[in-house]
């Protein structure tokens, strides 16, 4: 993860950022008249934290089980020479199944969340899609039984 600029945020922009962590369908109207400010206010706010960058969009979270997908796992992957290639990170991102994939320090070197809709489709995408990429030397599977905790960070 490249180091960023640190950006500085007042207590407003704190209180904004924590209405929508909670509810990012929240109108700016509504968050206007829980702080107290104006409409405008929040949309002058809204704009400066994404002309920052430290806003980029807002998230729709589907519960992907209801379409039948019940395996969330997490594979932790080896590489031969322990960095990927321009072409290695495109076959990953065109694995749709893969959700998440992050370079990682420690037993791996490369973590993925990979949602799939049985084992029987897991076990073919790492075999048949993830294990056939060049740069993939082996991989260990971590299939997630119950999600605790799913959140964003909370602004202080």
């Amino acid at each position: 993860m490249s180091k960023s600029k640190v950006i500085k945020i007042d207590a407003l922009d704190k209180k904004i950022l924590n209405l929508l962590l909670n509810n990012a369908r929240c109108s700016f109207t509504d968050i206007a008249k829980e702080l107290k400010v104006s409409g405008g206010t929040i949309h002058f706010r809204m704009k400066k934290l994404e002309k920052t960058g430290l806003v980029n969009g807002a998230l729709l979270q589907i519960d992907t089980s209801k379409l039948g997908y019940d395996i969330i796992a997490f594979l932790g992957l080896h590489l031969k020479k322990g960095q990927l290639s321009k072409e290695g990170r495109k076959k990953f991102q065109d694995i749709p199944e893969i959700t998440q994939l992050y370079y990682t320090a420690g037993a791996y070197t490369l973590m993925a969340k990979i949602v799939c809709k049985d084992t029987s489709d897991l076990a073919k995408l790492i075999t048949d899609k993830i294990q056939s990429i060049e740069e993939v030397e082996r991989t260990e599977t971590f299939i997630t039984l119950e999600e605790i905790t799913n959140r964003q960070i909370s602004i202080s």
